[in-house]
């Protein structure tokens, strides 16, 4: 079977221990493995699809610890590159808002100091049939974008599919581009984007209604998603789906969430899930980014396809860690509970 390839950075994430952990004693940090893309690979290689991870990481003992357990997931890790000296780390607190509170430590690290031309992409992208990046990666330095682009070009010469997650991280995009000047060259070779009102307009300059939380419905939200799916396809020829996530919390910290996908000419919407509190933020974009790529892998119906995505990422909130271990049963059961259950879902437009 054809393979869907991740590509990006690895990151271990430390995120200290909540105060009434028994263990508070003797272990007052958590270490767990994170970065978007492998997020994403570990949630598809979970749900049974053939999934390959490239990154670049050091040539030590760790980065063997860290192969040893993304083989033990079942991904295939024969693309990942040695080089450099370090593995990019990251802070966030167990919980906490992932804008917020997250402090980066991954300046030098292998995948930072990534050159064009390093990679051969010919053989990376043997037996793939899917490519998956993130804005994240071309937000580090000009010559790990540069790679994307050779990565992006390269599999849109070969017809393979090409998707990427415009996660924006403002803290990450201080070379001396703007997103504006990268992202698009990006996304023109795309055939699926992944993301929000507000981060297409910040990295594709796509229109933004500015006083859209004034009205604050999930009509105006979702009406606001299809201008922009349709902006970015009338700009991007290439680009044939575009998913839109919206995730708001609520004065009495009640978290409510809801997905669109538009493709194909069409709007499809998810329902609207609500939980109080979550237990961890991180990683549930990615888990979101898997539902999808899982869907069209699977050449699911559009409805079906956004409705796993979005019960995959809102189950995903209440994991620990960075990475989904929901299986395919628990994802679908979850999406069954919630369309037989939709008579009292928050779905007024």
């Amino acid at each position: 079977m054809k393979k869907v390839l991740c590509f990006g950075e690895l990151l271990l994430r430390i995120s200290p221990s909540p105060i009434n952990d028994p263990h508070l004693d003797i272990n007052p940090f958590t270490l767990y493995m994170g970065g978007a893309e492998a997020n994403t690979a570990t949630a598809l290689a979970g749900w049974n699809v053939p999934v390959r991870y490239s990154t670049v990481l050091p040539d030590n003992f760790m980065s063997r610890h860290v192969i040893d357990y993304l083989d033990y997931k079942g991904i295939f890790t024969s693309s990942i590159l040695f080089g450099g000296n370090r593995i990019g780390v990251y802070y966030l607190e167990r919980g906490a808002d992932l804008k917020g509170s997250m402090v980066y430590d991954r300046a030098h690290s292998s995948f930072s100091e990534l050159k064009p031309g390093t990679i051969d992409w010919d053989k990376v992208l043997r037996d793939v049939s899917w490519f998956n990046f993130t804005a994240i990666s071309p937000a580090l330095t000009q010559d790990v974008a540069d790679v994307c682009l050779e990565a992006t070009r390269a599999a849109s010469e070969k017809g393979i599919t090409v998707s990427c997650d415009l996660n924006y991280r403002a803290k990450l995009w201080n070379y001396g581009k703007q997103p504006i000047d990268v992202m698009p060259q990006l996304v023109e070779h795309c055939d699926v984007v992944m993301g929000n009102i507000w981060a297409a307009n910040s990295l594709l300059g796509t229109a933004i209604d500015a006083d859209i939380h004034k009205s604050g419905t999930r009509a105006a939200y979702l009406a606001h998603a299809e201008k922009t799916a349709e902006e970015i396809i009338a700009r991007f020829p290439k680009v044939k789906s575009v998913a839109n996530t919206f995730r708001f919390d609520s004065d009495t910290n009640d978290l409510h969430y809801y997905t669109s996908l538009f493709t194909n000419g069409q709007s499809f919407h998810s329902p609207e899930f609500s939980c109080a509190g979550v237990v961890d933020r991180s990683g549930s974009g990615d888990c979101f980014m898997a539902g999808l790529i899982y869907g069209f892998y699977n050449q699911n119906p559009p409805q079906d396809i956004i409705d796993y995505a979005t019960a995959a990422a809102f189950g995903k909130l209440q994991e620990q860690g960075d990475a989904t271990g929901q299986d395919v049963l628990t994802v679908k059961k979850r999406k069954r509970g919630d369309s037989e259950g939709r008579s009292s879902s928050k779905l007024s437009e």
